[in-house]
């Protein structure tokens, strides 16, 4: 099964006024949709854009992965682990704030911050809080402790992706256009996959994907 979602159906949020604006993909906050909460391990995959000095001032998570791809501009972070970095382009960002972290996400840069960031649910709570970053991602990153896997592709005007098999496969365009099947898809739009498998991306201009594939949780629990 295949569900599409436009970047327009995405729920808006941020605070504009403060340079902060969010578009969330899952249901978030004040915009609960109990038919919309999760999939797979996917908990929330929000689009960014922070202007220049904008961020979030320090906050709390637990319980949660949180997968960080910067687009464009350079993503500061401090955290209460005592993990200070700059993350730029074609970085990726890992927090696993198991048991509790607190951190603080700035764009301390002069030039817009575009990111898209990620919570999935591990499959065992607690622990102590983890960290890192990866430059300069190519290969697929593995997220063991949610058990998936997340795929960055830049496909070139007319090449073809494949969807991996998997029992959740969640495609994210960040740039360019491609087709699922034939149906096309433009930047900010996502595809959600049930039982992936056989379905190909071809791209209509150069693109840039970000695809999570996810066993099902239900499964890795026994």
């Amino acid at each position: 099964m295949i569900r599409i979602q436009r970047a327009g159906e995405r729920y808006p949020g941020g605070d504009p006024a403060a340079g902060i604006e969010t578009r969330h993909a899952l249901s978030f906050g004040p915009h609960y949709d109990p038919d919309n909460l999760r999939f797979g391990a996917l908990l929330a995959c929000n689009e960014e854009r922070l202007g220049p000095g904008a961020g979030f001032d320090e906050h709390p998570h637990s319980h949660t992965e949180i997968v960080t791809w910067v687009v464009e501009g350079e993503l500061t972070h401090h955290d209460t682990a005592g993990h200070t970095t700059v993350v730029r382009a074609g970085d990726l960002q890992r927090l696993s704030s198991a048991g509790g972290v607190r951190h603080v996400e700035r764009n301390d840069a002069e030039v817009p911050l575009v990111f898209v960031q990620m919570w999935l649910a591990p499959l065992s709570p607690g622990g102590e809080p983890s960290y890192e970053v990866v430059r300069g991602l190519e290969e697929p990153y593995d997220l063991p402790a949610a058990d998936a896997r997340l795929h960055v592709r830049r496909p070139a005007a007319g090449e073809r992706v494949a969807v991996p098999a998997a029992d959740f496969a969640y495609v994210h365009v960040v740039r360019g256009t491609v087709g699922l099947d034939e149906e096309p898809l433009h930047p900010g739009d996502a595809a959600r996959i049930t039982d992936a498998g056989g379905h190909t991306l071809v791209a209509t201009t150069g693109a840039e994907l970000l695809i999570w594939e996810m066993r099902d949780w239900r499964k890795a629990l026994g």
